[in-house]
């Protein structure tokens, strides 16, 4: 940290918005732009996608040309002359350049360029990690199911992306707990019971019970460890059967998410939120805020008060709860565990639920735009020889979380999960999951570091030492060389703003990006030394940017929950 309070260890770029900012301060203090002008608190640079025009762009002096009055070119003029005598940020720049009507286009200088390649390698696995989110405890959930079945295609999308969000938000600074929503109350587990118990009898499943292959293990499963429990009268042995399997499913599902890389610190129970009078609790609480009532018999939250488009039922007229009643105990009982933002993962069907759910935190006391957020996710749709795979052969019903795995590895089935917008449909072909193809974005992704590792163990091989003490800024003057350290420079905000936007499909755009552009520098700047060439400093440099760029991939990777192999 400097004694203006820039870190040293801080993106480049966010140290030229930071001074863009200060410039326009300076400017404003020394009356040579009007006084009342309304400066913005923040600057977002742009990357050129022509390199001639510098590293850097903004059009700051644009947007300020109207509310100033000024020429746009003279706002311009006034940020390059402030920019080029700021002790803290004027090393870091090589040229600054004004094109067209008034846009401000930043060189680096090499120094910088080195000093990029610097932090990656001495930062290490911590690269990209920030502080955006610090101070922020996050509860995330982002699976619900019922401990009834295996977990289908719709769980599997969340269990990728939840993870995934969960590793983002945690680079961001942000503390968070990785919560699991078990829904284990309701009829459905008594149907659940019933169909264990008709399967180890031998007798026909309830129409409306589970069926599947999955049913029938467990019931012998059940039947072979407690045998017992056929001779009890129905009720007692309904009761058994459905326990025993309540137990027997939920270590399953644990089992298949361990196994994809998908750990959760809680699994909550949904029964647990009635037990020892929490929901009265959380009932008292509501009504002190004064939208609960009482209508025909029925106890009900007013959310209507703030945007819902019904007022709902909590407590029935025969007294039984409904299931929001359950809804609006669990955001409770998130808030009273200390989380300060509640991080709701649901699928496609839960679009209804946005609205109620806001509206449940704002009859809570809470600001419904910062203590809860709530994403949809949508379908996925899986593709093998030209056909959609609907069935499945263990569960009766749509795929499982295991069975894609099965065909296509976790690394390709969360990846490809991951890189898609979740408020997107999306199909996922396991044909092109299984080539080692181009058209597979993480065999793509996973061969670029598997490259860069195969080329320093040759550099080594050829006694080329690089390191954070062999990079040599001032020989990586090639386009290409000055692309890749851009690329570099921006991979801690695409992790800011992927944990802002809740966004992790970010970190696999941004790594199938960095493989090209690494391809491309690859293919145009030499890094080992032809036949009895003798090794060189540039050399050095140039395996020393591969270092970086590795470490960079295996970071993007990691996010993701996605292996960085050193051989393919």
């Amino acid at each position: 940290m400097n004694s203006n309070g820039v870190s040293s260890s801080s993106p480049v770029s966010d140290q030229l918005e930071a001074a863009i900012v200060r410039a326009l301060e300076l400017a404003l203090a020394a009356e040579e732009l009007p006084s009342g002008l309304a400066l913005p608190s923040e600057v977002t640079l742009e990357r050129p996608k022509n390199r001639d025009h510098g590293d850097y762009a903004t059009s700051i002096a644009l947007a300020l040309a109207k509310p100033s009055g000024f020429n746009p070119r003279k706002i311009a003029e006034l940020l390059r002359t402030y920019l080029l005598a700021d002790i803290i940020i004027k090393d870091s720049i090589s040229a600054i350049d004004i094109a067209g009507p008034g846009f401000l286009n930043i060189t680096l200088a090499n120094s910088s360029q080195g000093s990029i390649v610097a932090s990656i390698l001495s930062e290490g696995d911590k690269y990209g990690h920030g502080s955006a989110l610090a101070g922020k405890k996050i509860n995330l959930e982002f699976i619900s199911a019922n401990p009834t079945g295996p977990l289908h295609l719709g769980h599997t999308r969340w269990a990728a992306v939840g993870d995934a969000l969960g590793r983002v938000l945690s680079a961001a600074g942000a503390e968070v707990t990785r919560e699991f929503y078990i829904n284990d109350r309701g009829n459905q587990m008594e149907l659940f019971g019933a169909s264990l118990r008709a399967a180890a009898l031998g007798l026909p499943v309830p129409e409306e019970g589970y069926h599947g292959g999955y049913i029938t293990d467990l019931a012998n499963a059940i039947k072979d460890r407690s045998p017992e429990y056929l001779s009890l009268p129905e009720a007692d042995s309904l009761d058994a059967f459905r326990d025993a399997g309540y137990a027997l499913q939920l270590l399953d599902q644990q089992r298949v998410l361990e196994n994809f890389r998908t750990h959760f610190d809680i699994w909550f129970s949904e029964k647990s939120l009635y037990e020892n009078d929490f929901f009265k609790h959380c009932l008292e609480r509501l009504r002190e805020q004064g939208h609960v009532f009482e209508d025909g018999g029925a106890t009900w939250l007013r959310t209507t008060d703030f945007g819902d488009d019904k007022d709902r039922v909590m407590i029935k007229s025969d007294g039984a709860f409904a299931y929001f009643a359950s809804d609006s105990a669990y955001y409770i009982s998130k808030r009273e565990r200390g989380f300060e933002i509640c991080i709701y993962m649901l699928g496609a069907d839960h679009h209804g639920y946005v609205n109620r759910l806001k509206a449940i935190a704002a009859c809570a006391g809470d600001d419904p735009n910062y203590n809860i957020d709530v994403l949809i996710g949508q379908l996925v749709k899986i593709m093998e020889n030209g056909e959609e795979l609907k069935l499945s052969k263990r569960a009766g019903t749509i795929i499982t979380l295991e069975e894609l795995v099965e065909k296509v590895g976790v690394d390709a089935a969360r990846y490809t999960l991951i890189r898609y917008p979740v408020d997107t449909p999306m199909v996922m072909d396991v044909d092109v999951l299984r080539s080692r193809t181009n058209e597979n974005p993480v065999y793509y992704v996973q061969y670029a570091h598997a490259r860069i590792c195969a080329v320093l163990r040759n550099a080594s091989d050829l006694g080329i030492t690089y390191g954070a003490d062999q990079i040599h800024p001032e020989l990586l003057e090639n386009e290409r060389e000055r692309e890749l350290i851009g690329a570099l420079a921006e991979f801690p905000r695409v992790v800011a703003g992927a944990a802002e936007l809740r966004e992790p499909h970010r970190i696999a755009r941004y790594a199938e990006e960095l493989a090209g552009i690494y391809h491309r520098f690859y293919a145009d700047c030499r890094v080992l030394p032809m036949g009895d060439e003798p090794a060189t400093e540039l050399h050095s440099a140039r395996a020393t940017l591969c270092s970086a760029t590795a470490r960079v991939i295996a970071n993007s990777l990691a996010l993701l929950g996605v292996t960085a192999p050193e051989k393919m």
